[in-house]
């Protein structure tokens, strides 16, 4: 949109008129649900403020890394614990707020808002809308702690729960039980505001695709275009590049872990590492510059044949029956412990229970909400003419169970037989624990190779969403971003990975360090998400469709009040075209009664 008062949008957010006044408005200009500009294509143009200093901070931070890596350790190491020592609190309540949000405005009467014009259908079929969101979201990471996780809490049981003496099936239950909490509903919830306010603000308002475009409805129009907006997307664009960064870094480190456990190298140094970094980013930047349709859509289906493969490998040669018991089992356990889980706090949890939560909960939902933008942004993209009731339902019940599923397969496998004697926990590395539990059963080489090609793929259809997303945002949030900003955008994020790795003799310490800043890119976003809820309220209270629908309420009520009070219940109800003079041309009668 263009102009002071394009389209009435600046009178229908403002507070000096009425109800009636604002319905005509946004008749006049939104009478099918979206702003009239927001179907006009725009040549992208690069926001060279936003784009200047995202890059040259960038590099900042690499040189920093790479001149002082020991300083760069201990000072985002210091700020993390300082974070999550005082702040917590505020990841366990804001995460368990913005379920019951999510939720509401699912089951609410705003649930059925479309997404775009009143009318439009989906852009992508429901399978390959689940398939992309659900490898952009969390793939690579079901792959890295698909049996890590349940593993470890099973071997070493959250405090206050059970002792690693404790009978096997209750700490097989407390083990699911936490797994989920980790990876089902809260997460995909957090995705679902991101994604749901800015598909709702570009695709239903016409506005810009950005994330600062969504707190229109409270700052204004130019609050979000100025330098307010301009630093929104600038710590958007950093949470998307450093979490890309850690992702690519630990899906190295364990597509080398695989080809040691394979025999094809002997030694994964820094040579070998930069090569797979410089191949895996070559390959998503190939398929980010191809596009959506023909570029993700495509790794995202052959993804989820590859997965499905593999899921029934393990299923099948794995203890079948035991996995089939423990998907009630765990559902079971998940929603019995849920309330201890939701309010598990260093007040109430016992000794050690801070380390625990920084280790594990506090630690996961600071990591997702730092991936909020990128996911969010890509999740509205790609779900353009979905009601906010299937958006809000995709996004969360069909990824739940999908990671049900997974953690029901993989973990219940590992948890089996760890319980059984297999000394999976010694494996020695949380990549390793995957390929150590692969050399129980059969075809051990080409299932191995297949988890390396999942693992591959699986970050190339996230670390492809995030370069996109980057581009848009540093291109005022046009839809198409040009090729050589995403090529930026997709080089960079593969040097920061591979510098932070390899520097300080192998870069472990270097790859904490990056994890660390990824975590706390996540505290500007929790405050976002909060004022993100309030916004979206506010935009969905005066939608078009919640406008006509109360002034239709209004309006019958009204006729029918009048109605009994003239005629004493013995009347009709007309609906009649006027003409310019206000005489009906024609009648309609709907019978009615008092």
């Amino acid at each position: 949109m263009s102009g002071k008062r394009d389209s009435g949008m600046t009178d229908v957010f403002s507070g000096g008129i009425d109800d009636d006044q604002r319905l005509d408005m946004v008749h006049q200009s939104e009478v099918a649900g979206i702003s009239p500009n927001s179907g006009q294509k725009r040549r992208p143009r690069t926001d060279w403020l936003v784009f200047g200093v995202t890059t040259t901070l960038t590099l900042a931070f690499v040189v920093w890394g790479a001149v002082a890596t020991d300083v760069l350790q201990d000072v985002s190491a210091a700020l993390l614990a300082g974070v999550i020592g005082n702040g917590g609190w505020g990841f366990v309540l804001a995460t368990s707020g913005f379920v019951i949000f999510a939720l509401w405005i699912a089951f609410s009467r705003y649930g059925r808002i479309r997404l775009g014009a009143d009318g439009e259908e989906p852009e992508f079929r429901t399978v390959s809308w689940i398939a992309m969101m659900f490898s952009t979201g969390m793939g690579i990471g079901l792959m890295f702690y698909g049996v890590n996780e349940p593993l470890a809490h099973f071997t070493e049981p959250p405090p206050g729960t059970h002792g690693p003496g404790d009978p096997a099936p209750a700490r097989i239950e407390t083990a699911m039980a936490t797994t989920l909490f980790h990876w089902t509903l809260h997460p995909w919830a957090i995705y679902s505001i991101m994604g749901l306010a800015i598909a709702y603000s570009a695709f239903r308002r016409g506005r810009r695709q950005t994330i600062s475009s969504v707190f229109t409805p409270l700052i204004g129009r130019r609050n979000t275009e100025g330098p307010v907006g301009k630093v929104i997307d600038i710590l958007a664009i950093f949470a998307t590049l450093f979490g890309s960064a850690a992702s690519l870094g630990i899906g190295a480190l364990q597509i080398g872990s695989g080809l040691t456990e394979l025999g094809w190298v002997t030694d994964f140094d820094d040579t070998l590492l930069v090569l797979v970094i410089a191949a895996l980013t070559l390959a998503f930047v190939a398929s980010a510059v191809s596009g959506i349709a023909r570029g993700i859509q495509w790794l995202a289906n052959i993804n989820m044949v590859l997965a499905f493969v593999l899921l029934v490998f393990v299923f099948l040669v794995g203890p079948t029956v035991q996995i089939l018991n423990m998907i009630p089992t765990s559902i079971g356990a998940y929603l019995g412990e849920l309330p201890q889980l939701v309010g598990r706090t260093e007040a109430t949890g016992g000794p050690g229970v801070d380390a625990w939560l920084a280790q594990w909960t506090i630690f996961y939902w600071a990591w997702w909400i730092s991936w909020t933008p990128f996911v969010g942004m890509f999740i509205a993209r790609i779900s353009r003419g979905r009601t906010i009731r299937q958006f809000v339902g995709g996004v969360i019940l069909a990824p739940c169970l999908v990671s049900l599923v997974w953690f029901a397969v993989f973990g219940g496998t590992s948890t089996l037989l760890q319980a059984r004697g297999v000394p999976l926990a010694d494996a020695g590395s949380p990549e390793a624990q995957m390929f150590t539990m692969l050399r129980e059963f059969p075809i051990f080489g080409a299932v191995s190779v297949l988890v390396i090609v999942l693992i591959a793929i699986f970050f190339v259809t996230g670390a492809d969403s995030a370069s996109l997303v980057m581009g848009t945002l540093s291109q005022h949030g046009t839809l198409d971003p040009t090729r050589p900003v995403v090529i930026v955008w997709g080089v960079l994020t593969g040097g920061v990975a591979a510098i932070m790795l390899i520097i300080g003799g192998g870069g472990d310490a270097a790859l904490t360090g990056l994890q660390n800043l990824t975590i706390l890119v996540s505290v500007p976003f929790l405050i976002v998400l909060v004022l993100m809820c309030v916004a979206l309220t506010r935009d969905l209270r005066r939608d078009p469709l919640i406008l006509r629908s109360r002034r239709g309420r209004e309006v019958v009520e009204a006729a029918v009040d009048t109605g009994r009070d003239r005629y004493d219940g013995d009347f009709v109800l007309d609906i009649s075209p006027c003409e310019p003079d206000g005489e009906a041309r024609a009648r309609r009668s709907v019978p009615g009664s008092g």
